[in-house]
């Protein structure tokens, strides 16, 4: 497409994600990588939620949670997964919609290593999602870890990361009077390659 310059050049989305993500890290203030995960229930009722994108493949994104959180239900339940993520300080945003599978192995147990201690063994302790009579029970429960788990914890088996793998994303950035550009990159299943269509504001 002829006017798909500047920020928005290239062939690869992930390529392109890349490098909004490193000027994102630049700016914000916070959390660069944060993104806002949706997922739908049963009952196709929808959910949302803040988490952080740990990882940019050739062509996926990851990122990590309890097994057992309503998020990770709802995923194994549907197959699917949306996210936004925007940067206020840079008036841009990337949408992702894709099918999601699991990532429980060694990129897992990588991540999981490379976490603060509190963190690991925080992953240990935490039943995400259920109710918790109070925060003195967290607490208590992450001091009897800290003892019985050591300095090195193993990766526990409700935890781990989900791999999304696009099949639609949009690159969106902010323009004057409300006039944004857009750009929707669509991949069908049997398509080698992106189509790419340039999308009214």
């Amino acid at each position: 497409m002829s006017d798909r310059t500047g920020i928005f050049a290239g062939t690869d989305p992930f390529e392109i994600t890349k490098r909004w993500m490193a000027e994102a890290e630049k700016t914000e203030i916070n959390d660069a990588n944060a993104m806002q995960l949706a997922t739908v229930d049963a009952e196709g009722r929808p959910n949302v939620r803040t988490v952080l994108l740990k990882g940019i493949e050739s062509d996926a994104f990851v990122f990590y949670t309890n097994y057992e959180s309503a998020k990770a239900t709802e995923i194994d339940t549907s197959g699917f997964a949306a996210f936004v993520i925007h940067w206020k300080s840079l008036g841009r945003q990337i949408r992702v919609r894709g099918s999601v599978e699991r990532e429980d192995g060694d990129v897992a147990d990588a991540y999981y290593r490379s976490r603060a201690l509190g963190s690991r063994i925080g992953a240990h302790a935490s039943a995400q999602s259920r109710p918790l009579s109070a925060r003195s029970e967290l607490e208590a429960r992450v001091a009897q870890l800290e003892g019985e788990l050591g300095d090195d914890p193993k990766r526990p088996i409700s935890w781990g990361g989900f791999r999304i793998r696009p099949f639609e994303m949009e690159f969106w950035a902010n323009g004057e009077f409300r006039l944004h550009d857009r750009f929707k990159w669509l991949h069908k299943k049997e398509a080698e390659n992106w189509e790419v269509l340039r999308l009214f504001p």
